[in-house]
């Protein structure tokens, strides 16, 4: 089986997404790219799947390890759609079977977004 290797996008709401909270008020653009993050993440089954994915071993999961969260499978792929689409996710075919990972620069971004800003 030949693997065909997928160039990660790094989406533009996490690419250059935002200073701390604490050092300054966000501007409108900035909200607005933050805002998409953190409302796909806002319903409990999006967020049990990121989460599934982020501490899965190798950092990537198979959706057919992760189908299992107490909603139909056509639910659990609509829901993965909505965090591929926030640019959370990251999605590649492998035969029958789709993996994800979640994008290292969105760990990135929502943690600084969420750290306190270094004092000067």
């Amino acid at each position: 089986m030949t693997t065909k290797v997928l160039p990660l996008l790094e989406p533009e709401a996490v690419a250059a997404c935002c200073p701390p909270l604490s050092e300054r008020p966000l501007t409108a653009e900035e909200a607005e790219r933050t805002a998409v993050m953190f409302k796909a993440l806002g319903d409990p089954v999006r967020l049990r799947l990121f989460s599934l994915v982020a501490s899965h071993e190798g950092g990537e999961a198979c959706v057919c390890d992760i189908s299992d969260v107490g909603v139909s499978q056509p639910t659990v792929s609509h829901h993965l759609k909505k965090l591929r689409e926030a640019g959370l996710l990251s999605s590649e075919r492998r035969g029958t079977w789709v993996y994800y990972r979640v994008e290292p620069a969105v760990l990135a971004a929502m943690g600084q977004l969420l750290t306190r800003a270094a004092a000067v």
